[in-house]
């Protein structure tokens, strides 16, 4: 314990902690409220994968956005689980455990900063990989439908590159052998809108791959996402960075050594006594 109770000829009412009690507090409340944000990350990770057929979820089992929040989450969960309680009992070995984690983790998110800026090519690549992965799944899994037609809503996109990627898809593949109704489509998510319409028509895509650039332009988006998505990152610059400069302000307490100063076995000084001089 950080704590070194009063006794074995201290003088009275002495307290001492290795911990400062304003890191104390701080750490305390940041790690509380993540820990929470951890427990229910898991809760919805772990109920989302039992909804799941076992097939289809070992299928994509890589782009899964189910496996995705329980990693996160229990890692999230035992990080700060260290921070939480070594702040409350002011455990120095947890604390510890705790600054290292968060150093190692700060540091590997400026790392991949800094790599996916001067290795934009292969960033953009392994992003291009990602998605043309989540697009021959796009069937197998309810979440990843629909964060894919999120995506493609949002950014107003079809496809990783242009939208005939989705012929990557055993349903919307345009070959001739292909038996299934959504042969040389796109998902209902690639239309472009009509504000009138009440009622969406997830056929619009049919047939969309079949026909040119020009032809197709004037019922679906044919721009792929991922230069969409490179044009938002660069338009939203100082947006990404207040993001992540407000991820980064949590973990800065931690990171520096979370004592007062003192090491471990420290003993404090106690204030000499001057003996009165008698008259």
């Amino acid at each position: 314990m950080g704590r070194r109770a009063a006794g074995g000829g201290a003088p009275p009412g002495e307290d001492f902690s290795f911990v400062s009690p304003g890191v104390k507090y701080v750490l305390f409340f940041f790690n509380a409220l993540f820990w929470v944000i951890s427990m229910v990350m898991v809760a919805v990770g772990v109920y989302a994968r039992l909804l799941k057929h076992a097939e289809a979820a070992m299928a994509c089992l890589a782009v899964d956005p189910a496996v995705l929040l329980l990693v996160v989450g229990v890692l999230t969960f035992l990080i700060t689980f260290c921070g939480c309680v070594g702040s409350l009992r002011e455990n120095i070995c947890l604390l510890q455990t705790f600054s290292v984690c968060l150093t190692v983790i700060f540091l590997l998110q400026l790392a991949a900063g800094v790599l996916g800026f001067v290795f934009s090519d292969k960033a953009r690549g392994k992003v291009s990989e990602i998605i043309n992965g989540a697009i021959v799944h796009y069937r197998d899994d309810l979440d990843l439908q629909n964060l894919i037609d999120f995506g493609q809503k949002e950014f107003s996109c079809c496809g990783g590159v242009s939208y005939k990627d989705w012929s990557q898809n055993m349903y919307f593949n345009c070959t001739a052998a292909n038996p299934s109704r959504e042969r040389c489509s796109v998902p209902f998510s690639c239309c472009l809108r009509d504000a009138k319409e009440a009622v969406i028509n997830t056929m619009c895509g049919q047939g969309m791959q079949a026909m040119s650039y020009l032809e197709a332009s004037a019922f679906i988006h044919t721009n792929g996402c991922i230069d969409k998505l490179v044009n938002w990152i660069h338009s939203n610059l100082f947006l990404l960075g207040g993001i992540a400069l407000g991820l980064a302000v949590p973990q800065v307490p931690g990171v520096p050594s979370p004592g007062t100063g003192r090491e471990k076995g420290a003993v404090p000084r106690r204030p000499v006594r001057v003996p009165r001089e008698l008259p």
